[in-house]
């Protein structure tokens, strides 16, 4: 590999960046827009959940019940109804998600030591908000059970009962369980591998469009110096990108970075390179800027989202799909990024996802020359 010819070739291609400076304002500004969109959009938090009650009780014993809900962070209240139908009409125009039902004899059940029946309905159209709005109704509703068990036992004897068993949870690394502590980290990796595959998959498609390509092919330039002086330029881009989103993600949504700086810039150093190398690939492939950026789209975008681990637990996945997830390069790149921002590891825990990096990257530029090595001759 002769270094004047490949530095040659970055030089065009920097110059033809240079040269189109909005092409460069949007590989700056599209991360930046996407990482605001997603990371205030993107939330899998349930809070101020909206709660209508119809209370057929009316009295002290409902009325603490009811205030077990409206004095949780995790319920809105919304208003009284008076029967079924508004309770309906509520749900149906979605000003609430939990309607209880309080039956007449409420009251007076619990006070002769019977068990009423409350009916929670809950909106089920969304089922992981209705699983957890039902996983937030059980929890307070086993709370007003043990102080009304606890209050009986007092009447009763005179004395408070000891607590048997003592839970003491510690959530470590996401202490206040916020979304927006690891989808920040995630779509960072989504959207650095759609940006590196789309800023190069136009590169050589473009050459073949203008008819320069049969030009550079005559010139004794080789086809890895090709790749090579044609991946630096967008390497770059990819890395200032990179910086950027850290900054956004530390002192925008206030992620905390527990991690080695160095290191994660050296996992996303592997990365963009990677996926700059299959965005080549795909350019020599089609020929074509509008096919190539669509390859780009489909092969980097959804299987980073939808396989990565980003936004659904690949445990939960079927079987068949977790065996294609150990493709997508974006998998190892998620847990990379998480495992640095929030867990402060290094690699002597997360040597295998480096190691599947760096041989994409090898393996996927190999190919890339070898696919454009063809079309030189």
């Amino acid at each position: 590999m002769n270094l004047r010819r490949l530095w040659a070739i970055a030089r065009k291609e920097t110059l033809h960046i240079w040269r189109d400076p909005r092409s460069l304002g949007l590989a700056i500004g599209i991360p930046m827009l996407m990482i605001i969109l997603f990371g205030y959009a993107l939330t899998l938090d349930v809070d101020r959940v909206p709660l209508v009650v119809w209370d057929q009780s009316h009295t002290p014993a409902s009325r603490d019940y009811v205030a077990h809900f409206t004095g949780s962070r995790y319920f809105a209240w919304r208003g009284a109804v008076a029967n079924y139908r508004e309770l309906e009409l509520a749900i149906d125009t979605r000003q609430a998600a939990l309607a209880l039902v309080i039956p007449a004899d409420f009251g007076r059940d619990l006070a002769a030591g019977r068990r009423p029946a409350v009916q929670a309905i809950i909106d089920g159209s969304d089922s992981n908000t209705a699983g957890i709005v039902l996983g937030y109704a059980q929890g307070v509703t086993l709370a007003c059970n043990q102080q009304i068990a606890l209050a009986q036992v007092r009447r009763t004897t005179g004395s408070t009962p000891p607590t048997l068993l003592d839970l003491r949870a510690r959530v470590w690394f996401n202490p206040d369980l916020e979304s927006k502590n690891y989808i920040i980290p995630g779509i960072i990796a989504v959207i650095m591998g759609l940006i590196a595959a789309l800023l190069t998959s136009l590169t050589v498609a473009r050459e073949w469009e203008r008819g320069t390509m049969e030009q550079l092919i005559s010139t004794p330039v080789r086809a890895s110096e090709v790749i090579l002086g044609k991946l630096l330029p967008y390497f770059a881009i990819g890395m200032i990108d990179v910086l950027i989103a850290l900054l956004m993600a530390i002192f925008m949504f206030q992620v905390p970075l527990r991690g080695s700086i160095p290191l994660l810039l050296a996992m996303s150093a592997l990365f963009i390179v990677g996926t700059l190398a299959q965005g080549i690939l795909i350019s020599t492939l089609a020929r074509q800027q509008l096919l190539a950026s669509q390859l780009a789209m489909v092969s980097t975008f959804l299987p980073a989202f939808l396989l990565s681990g980003f936004t659904f637990a690949i445990a939960n996945m079927p079987v068949p799909v977790q065996v294609v997830t150990h493709l997508v390069p974006a998998r190892y790149f998620v847990a990379l990024v998480k495992g640095i921002f929030l867990r402060g590891v290094g690699l002597e825990a997360m040597w295998p996802d480096a190691l599947f990096l760096l041989l994409f990257a090898v393996i996927v530029a190999v190919i890339a020359i070898r696919n454009f090595r063809k079309k030189l001759g």
